[in-house]
Parts: structure tokens; C-alpha cells; sequence
């Protein structure tokens, strides 16, 4: 039931596009992500999980999360570009379809480890939703401006999900018990943060933990090059200074 609200929401946002009621659009992928989170969270506490539950949540995902943020960010940034702007458009769907396939691949062989390999589909999407919001609500994007906008994310999110960045994942927390209480106080800040300011600050939740993959792997490309001792000089014979 909840996989089919998903399809049901994506499918909701695809018509709020053609009507041209990109604000509706946006809701309507964040519900999506909402009955997502659910079906997951209900399927790991009743272990309930089977092929069929993780392909139909699949094909699901590629209408909520792929063909629907797509299109509104087509309709809403990417039209006047015409052609290009629909390749762009393309690239984030199989991108995302892509994503979906390698996750379904690892999860059945049991490589997938509990932080995702790649951006998952619903945080880009999210990224795109919150976008909209963010535009319609707080800060206005000039219509010269937005076209380069849109492409530039469009592309970047299309190339975070089927990267080997790792992202972290709530199915975490079970082996990281001893900061269960750090993530409850993370989890209420955010939360208190997104109800004071929804408009603003779910753009920014959705935007940090897309740039979240590369900023760690970056952190930790950089503490391990710190870590590592430097080389010493040989002088010749063989003598260390």
C-alpha cells in the first residue's frame, strides 16, 4: 500500500506538471519520499522484505523519483533550451534508473552495505522538489538564471547517483548505538529547524546530504594523507637523515 501512494504521488506530481502547478508538483515528490521512507522503515521492523516488495518499489521509484522531478525541472528551468534541455532532462532519469538497477543488483547479492553506494534516487529528487518550493517562496530565480541553474543540478544529480560516493543511511544506526544519542539530538534540530522555516530549510537538508557524499569522502581523503607519515630523505650510501 505504501509503495503504491508512492506511484500514486509521483504520478500526482506528472499532472500538477502538465497544469502547470509546479509548487503543487514539488509537494507532491515530497509526499512520495514520505510513503518511501515508510515503506522501507515498516519493511526492515516487520521483515517483510521479498524480490517482488523491491521490484515493484523500483518501478515505483523510477515514476516518483525519476520521471516526475525530471519533468518538473524541464517545465519549470530546462524548457527553453528546447532539445538540450530534454537531453538533460533524459540523463537524469537513466541516471536515476540506473541507480535503481545497481541498487537492486547489490541488495539480492548482499554488496550493498548499509551506506548507499551513490546518491539514492529520492535525494535527488528531493533536491529538485525543494528547489522549486525554495524559489517560489523565498528567494525568486531570475529566468536567465534559471536555465543554467537547472542544468548545472540537473547534471550534478545525475552524476551523484551513479557515482561510488558513499551516503549514509538510517539502517546505520543500528550498529552505531553508541551515537543513538547524538543523531536524536541532530534529528530534533533539523526538525525544529525545517517546521520553523519549511520552505527554506528543506532545500538545505536535501542539499547538504547530496553534497554529504563528497564532502566525507573528501574529509576523509584528506585525514588520510595528513595520517600518513612523510617519506624520509635517503642520503646516498644509503644513510637516513
Amino acid at each position: 500500500m505504501l509503495t503504491t501512494g508512492n506511484l500514486f504521488s509521483g504520478l500526482a506530481s506528472i499532472l500538477f506538471v502538465f497544469g502547470g502547478d509546479y509548487g503543487a508538483a514539488a509537494i507532491a515528490i515530497l509526499v512520495a519520499i514520505v510513503f518511501d521512507v515508510l515503506d522501507g522503515t515498516s519493511a526492515r521492523l516487520m521483515k517483510s522484505t521479498s524480490d517482488f516488495g523491491l521490484q515493484y518499489d523500483s518501478l515505483a521509484d523510477v515514476v516518483a523519483f525519476g520521471v516526475a522531478p525530471g519533468l518538473l525541472m524541464y517545465s519549470w528551468a530546462l524548457s527553453p533550451p528546447k532539445m538540450f534541455g530534454a537531453a538533460v532532462m533524459f540523463a537524469f532519469v537513466a541516471c536515476g534508473a540506473l541507480r535503481l538497477a545497481r541498487h537492486n543488483v547489490l541488495a539480492t547479492t548482499g554488496g550493498e552495505g548499509k551506506p548507499f553506494t551513490g546518491l539514492p534516487i529520492p535525494g535527488a529528487a528531493g533536491v529538485i522538489a525543494t528547489l522549486v518550493i525554495f524559489a517560489q517562496h523565498v528567494v525568486p530565480i531570475g529566468e536567465k538564471v534559471k536555465p543554467i541553474l537547472g542544468i548545472v543540478l540537473t547534471l550534478l544529480l545525475a552524476f551523484l547517483m551513479v557515482s561510488t560516493f558513499r551516503y549514509r543511511s538510517l539502517k546505520e544506526l543500528k550498529t552505531q548505538e553508541h551515537h543513538h544519542f547524538n543523531y536524536l539530538v541532530y534529528a530534533i534540530l533539523i526538525l525544529m529547524a525545517v517546521l520553523a522555516y519549511p520552505e527554506a530549510m528543506l532545500f538545505v537538508v536535501f542539499a547538504a546530504y547530496a553534497l554529504s557524499g563528497v564532502l566525507e569522502q573528501g574529509w576523509n581523503f584528506a585525514t588520510g594523507m595528513m595520517g600518513k607519515k612523510p617519506v624520509e630523505a635517503v642520503r646516498p650510501g644509503g644513510l637516513q637523515k
